[in-house]
């Protein structure tokens, strides 16, 4: 089984690998259902998922009615309005069909101008519904080479729960990127907030090419081998919880990879890695 940890202050003890729904957005119903159970086998028990990822949060609504009391469920929103955020929050219940989400989250806070408006009219919104008992706690996502920066100025301004970052050996041989993302991790542990890494199994960005997979910013490595040394590098940063892929096709390998996780491979295996796939940066 996949291990849990204390995801943050929150109190729930969640699966160190965590669903990212975004591989339901284009998913059939039973499509959903049969990726879904998956995560009943492999004793996974925290859904992340967006009001704007397709049809994800409607197939894990229908699917929650027999299961709720397994899972924490994470929801985001990327209005920058206090209006636009309380509209997502209500559709996302509504789609859910819950009354309460767990963790609520500030979807791709990277633009300083979008910031400024979101720690306004969004964290006011986000604030008063965990004041209303609508959600738990409150986090914040993001892309991109400034993302941990981003971060680190959200955590100054408000005492976030939760924050969501890419992670993977590639990214992390940018000097700029690596130094900014060591300082998010220490205030992270220092004030018990929850780290969520993504993009574990980037290859490459897709650069025009056609897509055959559904993850949306880059190639994704496919080989089982590949996944594994991916996964369990991204496993290696201790106390953070890996959000899987957006491509409902590979879900059954990363969870493989997980299960077998016991150490992260050492720097020699991921370079020969990044030399025998082209491991590119996928944000610059």
């Amino acid at each position: 089984m996949i291990p849990k940890l204390p995801f943050g202050r929150t109190g729930h003890s969640s699966t160190r690998i965590v669903f990212g729904s975004y591989a339901l957005s284009t998913a059939t119903q039973a499509e959903a259902y049969r990726a879904l159970e998956l995560l009943l086998e492999h004793g996974i028990n925290h859904i992340d998922t967006a009001a704007m990822y397709g049809k994800a949060e409607e197939w894990i609504g229908h699917w929650m009615e027999m299961h709720r009391d397994r899972f924490f469920i994470a929801t985001k929103t990327r209005s920058r309005t206090y209006q636009g955020a309380w509209k997502n929050l209500n559709r996302s219940l509504e789609r859910l069909r819950v009354d309460q989400v767990d963790l609520w989250q500030m979807h791709g806070l990277t633009n300083p101008a979008g910031w400024d408006r979101a720690m306004d009219g969004t964290l006011r919104a986000f604030v008063e519904a965990r004041d209303q008992g609508l959600v738990r706690f409150l986090g914040v996502t993001g892309h991109g080479v400034k993302v941990p920066e981003m971060h680190l100025r959200s955590l100054d301004r408000f005492n976030f729960d939760a924050v969501m970052l890419p992670y993977n050996y590639s990214m992390m041989q940018n000097p700029g990127y690596a130094s900014s993302f060591e300082k998010l991790v220490a205030m992270c542990r220092e004030g018990e907030v929850a780290l969520q890494t993504i993009k574990a199994i980037a290859r490459q960005p897709w650069a025009g090419r056609p897509k055959t997979h559904h993850t949306y910013f880059y190639e994704p490595l496919v080989e089982q081998a590949a996944v594994d040394k991916a996964v369990h590098w991204a496993l290696g940063l201790q106390g953070s919880f890996l959000v899987t892929a957006g491509d409902i096709q590979l879900l059954p390998k990363i969870l493989e990879s997980a299960t077998r996780y016991e150490a992260p491979p050492a720097s020699a295996e991921m370079e020969a890695i990044q030399n025998q796939y082209t491991l590119q940066p996928i944000f610059s």
